[in-house]
């Protein structure tokens, strides 16, 4: 192991062991801290990540969490380790928004402030500030995870307050909100709409629009897409 270049530890083993071992692995030394830090270490890892061997479920329920791998030849779960939440919550209180690489977006029912965290390694952090950003409220407003061009992990926060749609990213890089413009119609501010989660794949960020109502011939249902692409405004995706 000692003759094995610095890199080759770091990249072609590092990045198949479990992000527990990697944690511990950035106190070795300087430069391993600084190489497991990297973009390109934690793009690596997670694409690892990504066999069915390592794959894992998150469980919540009311007062603590649970992880369990998944036994995809037997559509079971395997046994489950316990995950304390780091921070303080009350019953029934912490909801999953979204997920990207390991990482979470929860919402705290009682406060409606958002939190980022990261269940392996404990760290979170609260998106909340003074100026009313980070609070989320059930069944109006919607967030979705993705990495922009520069690897910064960003939310982005939609939200329907007072007949105004608003939207604005979180980002992890500079720690701080920002609104973005979207040119929409009024109907989408309508509670008719229903806003799926964010959905990051190919590099841009998706959603879906539900609109169901009911009708003398029965429920009714349409949908429309919209999407966050890069450094680009929130649009609605063409038919």
């Amino acid at each position: 192991m000692a003759d094995l270049p610095v890199d080759t530890i770091v990249f072609e083993i590092l990045t198949r062991v479990p992000a527990k071992d990697v944690g511990r692995s950035k106190s070795v030394c300087k430069q391993w801290y600084a190489l497991l830090s990297t973009q390109d270490f934690i793009r690596i890892h997670c694409s690892c990540s990504l066999v069915s061997s390592n794959q894992r479920v998150i469980l919540i329920d009311d007062l603590a969490c649970s992880v369990h791998p998944i036994i995809f030849r037997s559509n079971a779960y395997g046994p489950s380790s316990i995950v304390t939440f780091p921070f303080h919550h009350q019953n029934n209180d912490v909801s999953i928004l979204s997920h990207l690489n390991g990482l979470l977006c929860v919402y705290l029912n009682h406060s409606y402030e958002l939190l980022l965290w990261n269940p392996t390694t404990t760290a979170f952090k609260r998106l909340s500030t003074p100026d009313s950003h980070g609070f989320y409220i059930n069944n109006l407003d919607v967030v979705g995870l993705y990495v922009d061009a520069d690897d910064d992990y960003k939310v982005l926060h939609i939200k329907r307050r007072r007949g105004v749609l608003g939207f604005c990213v979180y980002s992890r890089e500079v720690d701080s909100w920002r609104n973005i413009p979207f040119i929409t119609r009024q109907e989408y501010l309508s509670p008719h709409f229903n806003w799926s989660a964010g959905t990051f794949c190919g590099g841009t960020l998706y959603f879906t629009v539900c609109e169901c109502w009911l009708g003398v011939q029965g429920d009714k249902l349409s949908t429309r897409s919209f999407y966050r692409n890069g450094s680009r405004c929130f649009s609605e995706c063409k038919k």
